[in-house]
């Protein structure tokens, strides 16, 4: 591997560790400061350490590979998460933020539900545990599964031990990085590092595709129209074969959203209620530039692929071809760095809010009540590290897709917390009963629904994603449950502890 590749791995490694350090100096003193920064981040900070966590090593590899795959109608992804990430920033971001601090200064989700809804704030608190940690294991495993591909495919026959393939290797490389800033750092830590991946992935979306399309072999616009029609006349169709059970499929990735805890917590940590806005106004920028540059990336790297006769056997590695065979040693090295960004950012988001349910709904609430502010933060760094360790063995099959890991965490994270965050900010009839309800309906059907293939054939046609039926009957059951106790005294104990 070229020493330039090498020197730029190097430097970003050492940059994120060392905001680890910084991070570890300035708020790590407190549950609040190494679980929500000490609600202070600024907004930009904010946005793009929502927008980064966000979107993972599925920005870079998963989208562009599905694009590159199948055409122009696999853009429908991305739109709806657009949609839905405009609505979360709007409807569920400044209430969020308000509510959290206002209901004894909620640091967790399932703290904040457990505290809105006191008559069921043990069976709250636990099975938001279960369903946090459960899912983001899987969650966290493909991001390390996109750290493994990224580690096979550019660093290919680097590892000679018989005991360890290239993918295992980078399996391990990708969240032994990430452990040492977030173990040492916390939330701060995550968000500052958030920061910087953003950008650099962001620059990477930009810089990229337009290499493809101009640089040496790529034809320009023109040309990539042609050779694509060449392949396929409907490769630039929006519609071709789609059919209405897969559009609602495809938009309806925004409704996870809503219930994306390592997403939602970057609402509550935001400096104040005033500042939502321009964070909202800054990550909705980062996303659109950065969802088209992904887009655009699979179809002109198609393009380019044809047009030079690239054998390219998993197509979720297109940016790591393209960028190993375009750019000089250091910018392909950059490069690398963008796709480490993504998948990083992603996986120490997933595990800082893994270790603070494990510590506060779990450690606190089980095991010892009056655990003091230092052993909370040691029981947290505990956690990140199990999880972590969990993560990597789900992650061991080389084969396992990206996209797919990608799509089942969001479905059961959508399903189960996306009705329950939404009406539970803005509908005042709600009952805990009834939060409980939305909460395991939303999480079984989604699994039901996988464990039945009814995601990939549903009724003889074509399936339909976990996320919908799941959304929906969360959705059902919280509002008839809740009308069903409202007459039982939980609706006016609710009322009054506000």
């Amino acid at each position: 591997m070229e020493t330039g590749v090498w020197m730029s791995l190097t430097l970003y490694f050492v940059l994120m560790i060392a905001i680890g350090f910084y991070a570890w100096r300035k708020s790590t003193s407190s549950s609040e400061e190494y679980m929500l920064g000490g609600r202070n981040l600024p907004p930009s900070v904010a946005a793009l350490s929502a927008g980064a966590s966000d979107m993972s090593g599925w920005l870079l590899l998963g989208l562009p590979g599905a694009l590159f795959a199948s055409g122009l109608v696999q853009a429908w992804i991305g739109i709806g998460l657009l949609v839905g990430a405009l609505v979360n920033w709007i409807v569920v971001a400044p209430r969020l933020r308000e509510q959290t601090e206002r209901y004894d200064n909620a640091l967790t989700i399932p703290e904040f539900l457990a505290n809105r809804f006191p008559s069921r704030a043990f069976a709250l608190r636990t099975v938001s545990a279960v369903i946090i940690v459960v899912f983001f294991a899987v969650y966290t495993a493909s991001g390390l599964v996109a750290g493994g591909k990224l580690f096979s495919s550019a660093f290919s026959g680097l590892v000679s031990s018989t005991s360890f393939s290239d993918y295992s290797v980078g399996v391990w490389l990708t969240l032994g990085i990430v452990l040492t800033y977030t173990v040492i750092g916390g939330f701060l830590a995550v968000s500052l590092t958030d920061f910087v991946q953003g950008c650099i992935m962001m620059i990477a979306l930009v810089l990229m595709p337009i290499v493809v399309l101009f640089g040496s072999g790529g034809g320009g616009f023109s040309q990539a129209s042609e050779t694509l029609a060449s392949v396929d006349p409907n490769f630039l169709s929006w519609t071709h074969g789609l059919t209405f059970v897969g559009f609602i499929s495809a938009v309806t990735w925004g409704l996870g959203y809503f219930g994306q805890p390592h997403i939602i917590v970057r609402f509550m940590a935001v400096r104040s209620v005033k500042e939502v806005s321009t964070a909202r106004n800054i990550g909705m920028s980062w996303m659109a530039i950065s969802l088209i540059g992904a887009i655009c990336l699979g179809i002109f790297g198609r393009a380019y692929a044809v047009r030079n006769g690239l054998d390219v056997t998993d197509s979720e590695t297109i940016f790591i071809i393209l960028a190993d065979l375009l750019f000089h040693p250091l910018i392909t090295g950059f490069l690398y760095a963008a796709l480490l960004a993504a998948i990083m950012s992603t996986i120490s988001s997933q595990l800082l809010v893994s270790s603070s349910s494990l510590t506060e709904d779990f450690y606190r609430l089980f095991l010892h009540k009056e655990a003091s502010e230092r052993e909370s933060v040691l029981i947290g760094r505990i956690s990140v590290l199990l999880v972590g360790i969990a993560a990597a063995f789900i992650a061991g099959d080389p084969n396992s897709k990206v996209l797919g890991l990608v799509s089942h965490a969001w479905a059961g994270f959508g399903a189960a917390f996306g009705p329950l965050i939404i009406l539970s900010l803005t509908w005042r009839h709600m009952s805990g009963t009834g939060a409980v309800a939305g909460l395991v309906t939303g999480a079984a059907t989604v699994i039901v629904w996988i464990l039945l293939g009814w995601n990939s054939s549903f009724m003889g046609g074509p399936g339909v994603y976990e996320i919908v039926p799941g959304f929906i009957l969360s959705w059902l059951a919280i509002y008839l449950v809740s009308r069903a106790t409202e007459s039982t005294g939980e609706f006016r104990e609710i009322v009054q502890g506000k």
